[in-house]
């Protein structure tokens, strides 16, 4: 059992709001979030994928989920305190966000949902989605 603290809640909405003033787009149509935390994320387009790089250091592979479905890709995971047995120390600062978090992103038309890979490597969750390969247009005859 964990106990509440207050502060703490005030804490993490100060640090929402600084992270919102960086990124003022950050928070836009394509990015729904949920959880206790919300891990950073930079999302860059080349011109054969897309890349997706979330900042989820302290997170057990484990206890991460990467989902694609309907053209919407989601990830979520928890980060767990480091001691959860009950003799655990008491913390005097916890400034590091503990819990779940939830974030999720539209794709458009020409990702290739069915060739989406995910890897963590020093705590960043990196997700490639390869983009769909257009075929290029022809000429139709018309018959007579």
């Amino acid at each position: 059992m964990i106990p509440i603290d207050p502060w703490r809640l005030i804490q993490q909405w100060q640090s929402e709001l600084d992270r919102l003033s960086r990124h003022p787009f950050h928070a836009d149509e394509t990015s729904v979030v949920g959880g206790e935390w919300v891990p950073d994320v930079d999302i860059r387009e080349e011109p054969e994928r897309f890349v997706l790089c979330a900042d989820i250091p302290g997170v057990d592979p484990e206890a991460i989920r990467v989902d694609m479905r309907n053209g919407v890709l989601s990830i979520s995971g928890e980060r767990r305190l480091d001691d959860e047995s009950e003799h655990r120390p008491l913390y005097r600062r916890m400034e590091r966000p503990r819990g779940g978090f939830h974030r999720r992103f539209s794709l458009p038309d020409s990702a290739d949902a069915a060739n989406v890979t995910a890897s963590r490597r020093d705590g960043v969750l990196e997700i490639v989605i390869p983009k769909v390969r257009k075929e290029p247009g022809r000429q139709i005859p018309v018959s007579r």
